[in-house]
């Protein structure tokens, strides 16, 4: 039996019995738009958060896009960030006028913030820092300079729902905290959805009149919005999966601990969990000279992965425009023929990480 890279349908037998029930609720009461299912939602991942508010959407994407427009940015502003992650992070930022400053980043994929101040000018508005892979990104530090230069930092928490950093929730550091809910996520949605989270009452007011058309009442609107209101079955899927999120997280941990002892680290580098962080594996991602060679080893012997992201953004044919050039981040640029992410999701079995793991290191012999 092949070995998936994810498992969705394995999630749905495990959880069908009890999630049929729960959308054939909401189906019967026929209230699909801004229901008690989103605002029980918002409740729950706010408290998980352990800030005030949280506005659930209909994507990460929009999540992001809600966030810099609510602290105002726009044309001709500036937003550091990185140039690894998925192109949504910068597209948000070109989509309202802005340009994205990019930085290279670490070994551990996180933006490396010794780098973030070179890159400062009277243009930069936002620092928008991804913490990829589920590992918290250097948010003392980051938090730091946005307080030295009054720039409001916005967290990418797309792939970091539940992990920590120095015991602080992900989307609790930043102005904003933005979080995808799409299947592939460890809180997943069946389709697309997204959320923010915030404890500024103006940004959490202002996001929740742009997710639905600027409407106070029916027939009202105060601000030209937009249409990402979260659907009434999706966040009572996510009601459902969120009680079961720390089982999720800790049976990734589980698995990434296998990996740690049993994956052979003299050819490859494995993402080591430093004391202050609580990582919750999004991906498990590790770094090797032959990625291809070893990707395709293991496609051969019914094992899929992934990888994320073949190519930095700024060398996307999309962000021609925005003048960087290979070379311009080496890190983030070797990282990308390097990397290879495993999989890591909560189903895989005993026997299934033996055989991984048995493959994996039988490719250096």
């Amino acid at each position: 039996m092949a070995i998936h890279y994810v498992s969705l349908v394995d999630q749905w037998q495990s959880e069908k019995n009890e999630l049929l029930p729960i959308i054939e609720r909401v189906l019967e009461k026929g209230h699909f738009v801004n229901s008690t299912d989103v605002s029980q939602f918002e409740e729950g991942v706010s408290k998980l958060c352990n800030v005030k508010y949280a506005v659930a959407l209909n994507s990460g994407t929009d999540a992001l896009m809600f966030a810099l427009a609510c602290i105002g940015i726009r044309r001709g502003d500036e937003v550091i960030t990185a140039p690894n992650s998925f192109i949504a992070t910068a597209a948000t930022i070109v989509h309202l006028g802005a340009k994205p400053i990019f930085v290279d980043v670490c070994d551990d994929q996180n933006i490396n913030t010794e780098l973030i101040e070179n890159v400062i000018t009277e243009k930069t508005k936002a620092i928008l820092p991804v913490h990829l892979t589920g590992r918290i990104a250097n948010m003392n530090k980051i938090k730091n300079i946005g307080e030295k230069y009054n720039i409001p930092v916005i967290e990418d928490a797309a792939q970091a729902i539940g992990s920590k950093y120095h015991n602080k929730l992900s989307g609790s550091f930043g102005k904003v905290g933005c979080f995808s809910t799409h299947p592939l996520k460890n809180l997943n949605s069946c389709g697309d959805g997204g959320f923010i989270t915030t404890d500024d009452k103006h940004i959490y007011e202002k996001a929740e009149l742009l997710r639905s058309h600027g409407l106070v009442s029916p027939g009202k609107s105060v601000q030209f919005g937009y249409v990402s209101r979260m659907d009434a079955i999706q966040a009572a899927i996510l009601n459902y999966r969120l009680m079961k999120l720390d089982d999720v997280i800790s049976k990734r941990r589980v698995n990434a601990q296998f990996y740690f002892n049993n994956l052979n680290g003299n050819y490859i580098k494995i993402p080591v969990e430093k004391e202050q962080e609580f990582n919750t594996y999004h991906t498990f991602t590790i770094q090797i000279d032959k990625r291809d060679a070893l990707s395709q080893h293991l496609k051969e012997n019914d094992i899929k992965t992934a990888v994320h992201y073949p190519i930095p953004i700024h060398l996307q044919p999309a962000a021609s425009k925005l003048g960087y050039k290979k070379g311009d981040f080496p890190v983030a640029e070797h990282q990308s023929d390097q990397i290879l992410s495993l999989p890591i999701h909560q189903y895989l079995t005993e026997t299934d990480l033996k055989l991984i793991v048995k493959t994996i290191n039988g490719f250096f012999d």
